[in-house]
């Protein structure tokens, strides 16, 4: 439109001999030039960032994102315009959003707007680019692209029913005990109380009660430093709109699983690949606070990638292969892996909990591998299809 504003011009001043079209002419011709100078310094003076207010958010909860935006010249931008891309590197689907905004001369402003996720993960957040324009929309200049900040979105637990394993291989020479249960480890003494009859004589404190009125006796400590292992395969070849929901559950069986063990004081080892060591790594779980900050490291390691090794390569080089329990978290049918855990891992319990798609995907899995307890958890649903499992 302004390329025809200009030939309309130079006809004028073809047609017409008095001054004003002369000048109409070269104002015509000299105003673009005039606003892409204009532009171009104000570019230069303008500085951008995208920022995530936290590093963390919970699942469906809403959280900031601030675009930061600073113009040291002189001149005001009537419109710019920012394109927004976020994904979660689970399934690396792309979402966009655009805003529209002014910018003031000498002025620094702050935009604030917000975003949730509805499944666990790392989301990436980014400027696909920015843009500004000059008065007469002429011309258009990129002042940032590809500046971003990602937040990790953590899991949620859930309550299940499970049975708290009966077997005992805990260590004799453990140094966690129970802090509300009593066993028959005298080298702990978890309390002192007056004799009741059917105590045993070789658990009277004669020395306390040489001091007293009445026998004391003491129970005994009980040692919950039992070999229990999570083992987390994240490995998953599913491509479609499952994806996303069967990571999240994967991720969330573990949570829940682990939360189950705290509860039952039962202290114990979460297994999983590392993509940023590029090796598995082995996280010891005791309380929410340590099993908190393994998730979190869990999640910071993963890469966009999403490369896995496969599980019975570390199971090779684990020095540790005898447990009380012992439950592989899969959304992997890998019989390999199956066959490796029945012959190589020492353990009276071992599970398998197989994340799959849907019910009928759970009856094939529940035959998947017959020398494990296998337990279908279908996405989303891990309160209802964990059931009576024994850890």
């Amino acid at each position: 439109m302004f390329i025809f504003l200009i030939v309309i011009s130079a006809a004028f001043y073809v047609l017409y001999v008095w001054d004003f079209s002369l000048v109409l002419l070269i104002v015509v011709i000299a105003l673009p030039v005039l606003m892409f100078i204009m532009t171009l310094i104000t570019k230069k003076l303008i500085t951008v960032s995208l920022n995530v207010k936290e590093t963390t958010a919970a699942k469906n909860e809403p959280f900031d994102i601030q675009l930061s935006i600073s113009n040291r010249s002189i001149f005001p931008v009537a419109k710019a315009e920012a394109f927004i891309e976020y994904y979660n590197i689970f399934n690396n689907q792309i979402n966009y959003f655009e805003i529209h905004f002014p910018i003031q001369q000498r002025n620094s402003q702050l935009m604030t707007f917000q975003l949730e996720s509805k499944f666990c993960g790392i989301i990436n957040i980014s400027t696909a680019e920015i843009n500004i324009y000059d008065p007469l929309r002429i011309f258009k200049f990129r002042i940032g692209k590809n500046i971003g900040d990602d937040i990790v979105i953590l899991p949620e637990g859930h309550s299940i029913r499970a049975c708290p394993g009966s077997c005992d291989m805990s260590s004799d020479e453990s140094t966690a005990f129970s802090e509300h249960r009593t066993g028959d480890d005298p080298s702990e003494i978890f309390d002192l109380r007056g004799f009741v009859d059917g105590d045993k004589l070789n658990r009277v404190h004669w020395k306390l009660s040489s001091k007293s009125d009445e026998l004391i006796v003491k129970d005994f400590g009980m040692p919950i430093d039992s070999r229990t292992a999570l083992f987390l395969n994240l490995r998953c070849s599913e491509n479609s709109e499952y994806t996303l929901p069967i990571y999240d559950t994967l991720i969330e069986a573990l949570v829940s699983l682990s939360q189950f063990l705290i509860e039952n004081e039962r202290a114990h080892t979460i297994i999983y690949y590392s993509a940023s060591e590029s090796c598995f790594v082995q996280r010891r779980v005791d309380s929410g606070e340590s099993l908190s900050e393994a998730v979190s490291e869990l999640l910071v390691s993963l890469g966009d990638d999403l490369s896995f090794r496969p599980p019975e390569e570390f199971l090779p080089e684990c020095v540790e292969k005898s447990f009380t329990s012992f439950t592989f978290i899969t959304a992997e049918q890998d019989k390999k892996a199956f066959d490796y855990i029945d012959r190589e891992i020492s353990s009276e319990i071992k599970n398998a909990v197989v994340v799959v798609k849907d019910e009928a995907s759970a009856e094939i899995a529940r035959d998947c591998c017959p020398s494990l307890s296998v337990t279908p958890v279908v996405i989303g649903r891990i309160s209802s299809s964990v059931k009576d499992i024994e850890l």
